[in-house]
């Protein structure tokens, strides 16, 4: 195969339609965000992550878990963390069983907001993605994305 490879082309070119499709639903909720309940798309992400971890076996995340969720390198989920500790949206504690390992918590005050941005989230994923299915190349995309189930 050469880089002139019509395979390679039409990849790269499917590649750049994602991309696309993921820049425009990431714009559109951060504004929505932000302007309703002054929180980026990351900081929504990580409290979303925190707040569905459980009491049972695996349910508490430590840092690379939680980094790995939200797809962000240890070090810049670590300064998310830190900020909305600052915040009060979060809280940490050392864990019971290896006081090496630190878990983070979402506060009353996180959760509740959380509750309250959940819908704002929600109506900008689905404006966005109303918005992309307008555009050929993206449709086959959003209806992707619209049908996948992830496994819970």
């Amino acid at each position: 195969m050469t880089a002139t490879d019509p395979a390679l082309t039409a990849l790269a070119q499917s590649w750049c339609a994602l991309s696309l499709l993921h820049g425009k639903i990431e714009a559109h909720v951060e504004h929505a965000l932000q302007a309703k309940h002054d929180l980026s798309v990351r900081e929504y992400g990580l409290l979303d992550v925190l707040n569905r971890q459980h009491d049972g076996e695996g349910g508490h995340l430590q840092m690379k878990q939680v980094a790995d969720a939200v797809v962000l390198s240890q070090s810049a989920t670590t300064r998310l963390v830190t900020r909305l500790e600052e915040r009060g949206l979060l809280s940490r504690y050392l864990c019971p069983t290896d006081r090496r390992g630190i878990y983070t918590d979402v506060s009353e005050a996180g959760a509740a907001l959380l509750a309250e941005a959940r819908p704002t989230n929600d109506a900008a994923l689905r404006e966005a993605l109303d918005e992309a299915a307008q555009n050929p190349e993206l449709a086959p995309l959003v209806k992707a994305v619209e049908t996948l189930r992830v496994p819970a």
